[in-house]
């Protein structure tokens, strides 16, 4: 069998490549919170400022990002579009560090729009700093609930050990992505690494169950029955969440797929190179 070839002579070494992914992801956030203050770039509902929405057609955004870049350092534009044309009927400008009185008729030096054409929110500070601390704290106490659930479950330490592996190495390295990309996360991206959790979890509980509790088949056979079943599980989504990313008009939903695509794309290597290698080498020294 091709993959017992593969992974017989070379998992101790493919276990390499998810540390290694690891390991410059938390190079990547270490550099991103000594250069910016912040491991990754958050958007104004989790670090207050103003969302300002413009209901105009064909605007130019990237005209409108470059007027704006004159005066501020830290915005953001986004596009609205129809769902059904996929035509532009507007844009939402958010910034942090500006008030309505100044940001309002900066804008209309640039575009004419009227009292009935904008709508504005405004983020405090303090509030969405305290929501940042509270979707973080949710974040770690669910894994930590996690982390105690596969212990119970598997009664042993390194297939438990190699379940959460894997989920935290998901968790770092998407942020790791988002942070290299200058990516902004809001409370729906962090609604979405909670989402990440399950879906690691599900893979990973599949592959160390099959391994570990079935015994049909040799350990190959059973990893393969894994695999093949874990893919299709993963594929499918992402195919779904493709399809959502494109056709979905609210850039909430759009962040909300697209983080969730990075972490299945990095499920795949954590769980088939990492959690599976450290359950074949658990597996052959406890034989």
């Amino acid at each position: 069998m091709n993959l017992e070839k593969i992974y017989d002579k070379n998992y101790k070494k493919l276990i390499l490549i998810p540390v290694t992914l690891l390991v410059i992801a938390f190079i990547i956030l270490g550099v991103s919170y000594f250069s910016t203050g912040e491991f990754v770039k958050r958007g104004i509902s989790l670090k207050g400022g103003i969302s300002m929405t413009i209901e105009k057609p064909n605007l130019d955004e990237n005209d409108i990002s470059s007027y704006l870049s004159e005066r501020y350092s830290s915005f953001n534009v986004r596009v609205l579009r129809d769902l059904a044309t996929r035509e532009s009927t507007g844009i939402i400008v958010e910034a942090s560090n500006v008030e309505e009185q100044e940001l309002k008729p900066y804008l209309q030096g640039k575009i004419h729009f009227t009292e009935d054409e904008y709508s504005i929110e405004q983020y405090s500070s303090s509030f969405s700093e305290s929501f940042f601390r509270q979707l973080v704290l949710t974040v770690i106490f669910a894994f930590v609930l996690m982390a105690i659930v596969v212990y119970i479950v598997f009664r042993t330490f390194v297939p438990s050990l190699a379940v959460v592996f894997a989920a935290f190495s998901d968790i770092i390295i998407t942020l790791g992505v988002l942070s290299l990309f200058r990516m902004d996360i809001s409370s729906g991206g962090i609604m979405a690494l909670l989402l990440v959790i399950g879906y690691s979890i599900d893979t990973d509980i599949l592959l160390t169950t099959r391994l570990l509790k079935r015994k049909v088949g040799n350990i190959y056979e059973r990893l393969k029955g894994a695999i093949t079943t874990g893919l299709t599980m993963t594929v499918t989504t992402i195919a779904a969440l493709l399809v959502g990313f494109i056709f979905s008009t609210a850039p909430v939903l759009k962040e909300i797929f697209l983080i969730i695509l990075i972490a299945l794309v990095i499920d795949i290597i954590t769980t088939y190179l990492g959690n599976a290698s450290m359950l074949l080498w658990y597996i052959k020294r406890e034989k």
